[in-house]
């Protein structure tokens, strides 16, 4: 369940997680009347309790988007404990802070707290049932969260410069002839740049409770690197289209099982925005134009 309050943006802003993908792009897209600072674990380290704790303190933020998260999904399997640190134990903190503060905590989590079991796409309220480490400790995160606060959750995530799939798809590509991708997991990407805009809209309109965004349509990691070959292509980041042959999950196996399907229903995001929702190849094109601008 959400709610939607008519209010000003504070003007004290920190940000958790700034050298990462959504860290970086909500630095790019703040609005000017947000005072705005950024830490991550050059600043403070999120698994010692009584450091952050201080830091909060000494920030004393209106709202703190916490952006900051464990996301090796493979090494959290037999790391659980240090993942659970940063992705539930330090939220907790960040909870209990702005709380004493009188601030409020915008939390970023992901479409792996779903089991991938459906048919439809997640809405908010959903049950969840995650079933990886990464997905629990996740889920563990969100339980913290007051009904004041705001969780904004999301899925495949890539941004220019940043280490996601479409650059290491890039990679491989101008490496191999051919390649091999998943084509039985299926969810929608999501372009770090308007996921940060989404943020900062609903963060302006003042809303709580918990919130989807990811980009519109739906497709297979095996899709989208066969787009992310030809629009490369287009735009000289590979020299030849590699042929990439679609495999499955068993081929593939990881010590962390991922959801099979984990589209998100976005469409109550869209509503107390105002907007409307960007198809993935869209800003999948963007992206590949940033990424060749940045050389």
């Amino acid at each position: 369940m959400s709610r939607l309050l008519t209010k000003a943006l504070p003007m004290k802003v920190l940000i958790t997680g700034a050298n990462g993908q959504l860290g970086g792009a909500l630095q790019r897209t703040a609005p000017p009347h947000a005072d705005l600072n950024a830490i991550d674990v050059d600043d403070v380290d999120f698994t010692e309790d009584a450091m952050l704790r201080a830091r909060l303190v000494v920030e004393a933020p209106d709202i703190l988007i916490n952006a900051a998260a464990y996301t090796a999904v493979d090494k959290a399997e037999s790391d659980e404990e240090i993942a659970r640190a940063v992705n539930a134990d330090a939220v907790a903190i960040m909870a209990e802070e702005m709380e004493a503060q009188g601030g409020k905590l915008v939390h970023i989590s992901t479409d792996f707290v779903f089991d991938g079991t459906s048919s439809s796409a997640y809405h908010p309220g959903d049950t969840r049932n995650p079933i990886s480490a990464y997905g629990r400790t996740k889920a563990e995160g969100e339980d913290h969260l007051r009904d004041t606060d705001l969780l904004v959750r999301t899925a495949w995530v890539y941004e220019a410069g940043g280490a996601n799939f479409v650059r290491t798809m890039l990679r491989l590509m101008n490496e191999r002839e051919e390649l091999g991708v998943v084509s039985d997991q299926v969810g929608s990407p999501t372009w770090a740049t308007g996921l940060a805009n989404t943020i900062w809209g609903l963060i302006e309109r003042g809303a709580s409770g918990t919130f989807h965004h990811s980009d519109d349509g739906e497709i297979s990691w095996y899709d989208f690197a066969v787009a992310i070959a030809e629009e490369g292509h287009e735009l000289g980041l590979i020299k030849t289209i590699p042929t990439i042959n679609p495999i499955t999950t068993a081929d593939y196996p990881t010590p962390a099982k991922r959801p099979a399907y984990s589209l998100l229903d976005c469409s109550a995001t869209r509503e107390v925005l105002g907007d409307q929702p960007v198809h993935w190849r869209t800003n999948l094109r963007t992206m590949l134009e940033q990424e060749k601008a940045l050389g």
